[in-house]
């Protein structure tokens, strides 16, 4: 619901730009839509130091750790080849957002369904062979994440705390829903109806979150590796190769450097169209240069720092992002059932669609 409200919202309020593309999101609909400028403005810096920096952080720390899993896995952690990786990375990144070869970002947007296809069928193929467990593992789940196990020791509370306080911003971190990020990327795409754009971005978060995370978790339940001490995306190269054999590691490290790579260049962006929202005059000049290059810098740092530390910045950008979002979707909730109304009533009368910027009776 939230998606679908945010994915409208960024259609309405959307600005177009002088090449004839559009830009948009929470930004432009908290000023445009509440007539709040201030809250657009401080939602705008929060997804400026969010997005490109401290989330591209998250993004390349997850990339080098695939990496180095997979390929480096006998060189002593903590060494140069993080950091050398981080270069690399940067260095992709650089060529694509400084107007070079954009084709390199065309290939990985062409690739990376069919990465997230073939993840998704091998997990399942991993389910079918041990669907004896599945059953099990569904209940450790719920287990887990109510705290049965706990009554008895008296920690109930602070179990079920922890599980909802992490499950909340990890599946936050997966989707982005309510979050205010991917309105951004809504904005852009060319609709005849805005509440179709909301419903394509509903099957962006059942995907990610229903489909991709629930995968992943029967994949680690299944391996047994939960307790080994691994964490993030070792843990799930370590449950793969467990399962299926010593090629795991290996296309676990190349899928995620896709799927993340091109989160990098989404969220650089998510900060470039709220940059050119606080500075329309900044398409051009020292403060974009400055901008590029702070983005490159972060990224070099995600490489080398540690993930604990990472994920509690993006943690709390997550929720002061969202606390401004959120606020603009309830408050606008009223614009949004009036489209999908309207929506719906075109779709029994008027298949074609009439342009709904071009109306006046919403």
């Amino acid at each position: 619901a939230t998606i679908f409200a945010e994915a409208v919202l960024a259609q309405l309020f959307r600005v177009k730009n002088k090449d004839g593309t559009y830009r948009g999101g929470p930004a432009y609909y908290l000023e445009k839509g509440l007539g709040q400028r201030w809250m657009g403005v401080l939602f705008a810096i929060s997804i400026i130091v969010a997005m490109p920096f401290v989330f591209n952080a998250v993004q390349c720390n997850s990339i080098v750790a695939g990496l180095r899993g997979a390929f480096f896995s006998n060189v002593k952690e903590g060494g140069n080849i993080e950091l050398y990786l981080g270069i690399v990375i940067a260095g992709l990144t650089a060529v694509v957002i400084f107007g070079g070869l954009k084709r390199i970002a065309h290939v990985a947007e062409v690739v990376v369904p069919f990465m997230a296809l073939f993840y998704i069928l091998i997990a399942l193929v991993v389910v079918i062979i041990h669907i004896q467990q599945l059953p099990a593992i569904l209940v450790t789940i719920f287990k887990g994440a109510f705290g049965i196990k706990q009554v008895a020791g008296g920690i109930l509370g602070h179990t079920v705390a922890q599980a909802f306080r992490y499950g909340m911003a990890r599946g936050l971190f997966s989707n982005e829903a309510g979050m205010g990020s991917t309105p951004n990327a809504h904005a852009t795409a060319d609709v005849k109806h805005p509440a179709r754009q909301g419903f394509v971005a509903m099957i962006g978060v059942f995907t990610d979150t229903i489909i991709i995370c629930t995968a992943t978790a029967a994949l680690i339940l299944i391996s047994g590796q939960l307790g080994s001490g691994e964490t993030g995306v070792e843990l799930t190269q370590l449950s793969l190769k467990t399962a299926l054999g010593s090629w795991g590691p290996a296309f676990i490290a190349i899928a995620l450097t896709f799927f993340a790579w091109t989160s990098i260049l989404g969220n650089y962006y998510y900060g470039e169209s709220n940059l050119m929202y606080l500075f329309p005059q900044a398409q051009k000049g020292p403060l974009l240069f400055s901008y590029r290059i702070a983005v490159l810098g972060m990224i070099i740092f995600g490489a080398v720092s540690s993930v604990p530390l990472v994920w509690e910045l993006a943690d709390f950008f997550n929720g002061l992002m969202a606390l401004l979002n959120l606020v603009g979707i309830l408050l606008l909730s009223g614009v949004v059932v009036k489209v999908l109304n309207d929506y719906e009533r075109q779709l029994q009368t008027q298949p074609d669609f009439e342009p709904l910027y071009k109306r006046t009776d919403m």
